[in-house]
């Protein structure tokens, strides 16, 4: 009953997400990105879902997001990654976190905005061809499908769930 419950609300949670956040088909300024543990490389089996979402404005010198999540326990940090689907790639930019007793949560995990100030930057590599130097770097990763929004608990390090932004 109680996992029935859960899978409810964090279906509720995603529902109410993309109400709130609507993507316009073609609209290059906003991006959304599902999170399930079927997207992280290894998948998990993890009940956890969540969902973000992005606003690129319009100089381009900022993004506003929201990150929800649902299902989740002792959430340690999140960031988006530089990488493809398939891919593990490096944190380019905190969007909650380091909090190393971890929170639980259903509901809004972080929102903010993102400047250049808070991009990290990172060679190219495999993972990340081309590298990120700035902001700019991680609006055409984004824009590209080559960014992914990651969900990091105590009991899965590595990321517990993962979507790909788009």
């Amino acid at each position: 009953m109680l996992r029935t419950t859960s899978l409810r609300v964090g279906l509720a949670l995603i529902a109410l997400a993309l109400a709130v956040s609507p993507v316009v088909a073609g609209n290059s300024s906003k991006f959304v990105s599902p999170l399930n543990s079927d997207e992280e490389v290894p998948p998990n089996g993890s009940n956890a879902t969540g969902f973000a979402s992005f606003k690129i404005s319009a100089d381009e010198t900022s993004i506003t997001y929201r990150l929800i999540v649902a299902n989740i326990n002792d959430v340690t940090q999140s960031h988006i990654h530089c990488g493809p689907p398939g891919v593990n790639g490096p944190v380019v930019v905190f969007l909650f976190g380091f909090d190393p007793v971890g929170v639980t949560e259903n509901g809004i995990l972080a929102e903010g905005t993102i400047t250049n100030a808070d991009v990290i930057p990172r060679d190219p590599s495999a993972a990340c061809p081309g590298g990120v130097a700035n902001l700019a770097d991680v609006i055409a990763k984004i824009r590209a499908g080559e960014a992914y929004t990651n969900v990091h608990t105590i009991a899965l390090p590595g990321g517990e769930i993962r979507g790909l932004i788009r």
